[in-house]
């Protein structure tokens, strides 16, 4: 039998358009999983997340807040990072034809986010974009102990 939650559950919450908002972020989305004893993989959905902070961060020029979206499923999880930035991320949806530079220390985000999420996306929104990754739920006998 597997041990997931049988309601959804949710958080909004605003971060600043600082570098400082990845700490933050990685903060509430592993107390969101752990503190509901959640299925979903704890270590890979605080990397996502810091993954799509940091992108909003260093991509967007708005200094308006960002906002991330924690959404709890029976299924697994849902983050959603928003920024005021109407402008799509490049490639997240597709492969990209060429491996990123192993010399550069940026190029690896949105391949991360695509191979270790099951689905990942982005939509516009009134005051911008959101994008997102969903993971799935992890049964309690396969969960770490």
């Amino acid at each position: 039998m597997q041990d997931l939650p049988r309601a959804s559950a949710s958080w909004r919450i605003a971060l600043p358009h600082t570098a400082a908002a990845v700490p933050v972020a990685r903060a509430l989305v592993r107390t969101a999983l752990a503190d509901l004893k959640h299925g979903a993989d704890c270590d890979t959905a605080e990397l996502l997340t810091a993954e799509l902070v940091a992108n909003a961060v260093e991509h967007t020029s708005d200094e308006r807040p960002i906002e991330l979206v924690v959404e709890l499923l029976p299924t697994g999880c849902q983050v959603e990072v928003h920024d005021p930035d109407p402008e799509p991320p490049g490639d997240l949806t597709r492969p990209t034809l060429a491996e990123p530079d192993p010399w550069q220390e940026g190029g690896r985000g949105l391949l991360l986010i695509r191979a270790l999420s099951s689905s990942c996306g982005h939509r516009p929104t009134d005051s911008g974009k959101a994008v997102w990754f969903t993971l799935p739920a992890v049964p309690a006998q396969r969960r770490p102990a």
